[in-house]
């Protein structure tokens, strides 16, 4: 190969290397001290076990799992515990099913809670105790429910009273719909010429279908009226009838 062609090879090659200058290595070395400090921090959060307590908390969350928490202070809109020393808030909705009027009253008190909000980002923690509360009621509604069957004949109060019907209830939680058809024999425009809040009335019921309980006064009052029937109906096939003067004259004293 001749000089001349080396040279421009040589020329060629320099030419396509990249030059770099003062500001890509500062831009460089910024990068690599970013890199080495986020390393320093994974370091500390995995040495004081932080990434490990979140990780918990994520797998909580997924699990619904119930956990029990005191109360260490009242807050604007909600209250504060602690998860294994992590700051947790409770909103003031997400205490109980109730209303809670004094946040205050709450302080030192214990609660059943799940974890509904885990950001470890954010180091954000929320927990519910309103959640756990409404599970168990609804798991008690469920149960009370399954005493009830399809032509029970029951007792209860009336609860409210609607244009379409009234609202019957039976046991704690558990309540029942009289439509206005099934409260009287007889046709009804509303079921307030018929009913009137607390009072204690008896009803069939006819249907548990979805957990509704359908009832029907009416279905009660028909099949009354037809056991009476009968009886009367037996009566007077049994009865015998005379008007003979031995049978008139029995049993009198003379």
């Amino acid at each position: 190969m001749s000089d001349e062609m080396n040279k421009e090879l040589e020329v060629n090659t320099q030419e396509k290397e990249p030059v770099q200058t003062m500001e890509d290595f500062a831009a460089e070395l910024e990068a690599s001290y970013a890199s080495m400090n986020q390393r320093q921090i994974d370091i500390a959060e995995d040495e004081s076990g932080e990434k490990a307590k979140w990780a918990q908390f994520e797998q909580m969350l997924e699990d619904k799992t119930v956990i029990k928490v005191k109360i260490a202070e009242a807050v604007k809109g909600g209250v504060v515990a602690y998860v294994d020393e992590v700051r947790a808030f409770i909103p003031a909705s997400q205490i109980s099913t109730e209303y809670v009027e004094k946040l205050e009253d709450w302080k030192g008190k214990y609660l059943e809670a799940v974890v509904i909000t885990a950001d470890p980002e954010k180091h954000r923690l929320v927990l519910s105790g309103r959640e756990v509360e409404k599970e168990r009621k609804e798991a008690q509604k469920q149960a009370r429910l399954a005493e009830f069957k399809a032509g029970d004949i029951v007792e209860g109060t009336v609860d409210s009273i609607k244009p379409y019907g009234a609202f019957i209830r039976l046991a704690e939680g558990v309540d029942g719909l009289v439509h206005v058809s099934q409260i009287s024999t007889q046709r009804i425009k509303h079921p307030g010429v018929v009913l009137t809040e607390g009072q204690t009335v008896k009803v069939k019921i006819l249907s548990t279908a979805d957990g509704k309980l359908s009832l029907s006064m009416k279905a009660l009052a028909e099949q009354q009226a037809e056991a009476q029937a009968h009886e009367t109906y037996d009566y007077r096939e049994n009865a015998k009838v005379s008007t003979g003067l031995g049978d008139l004259l029995k049993g009198l004293k003379l």
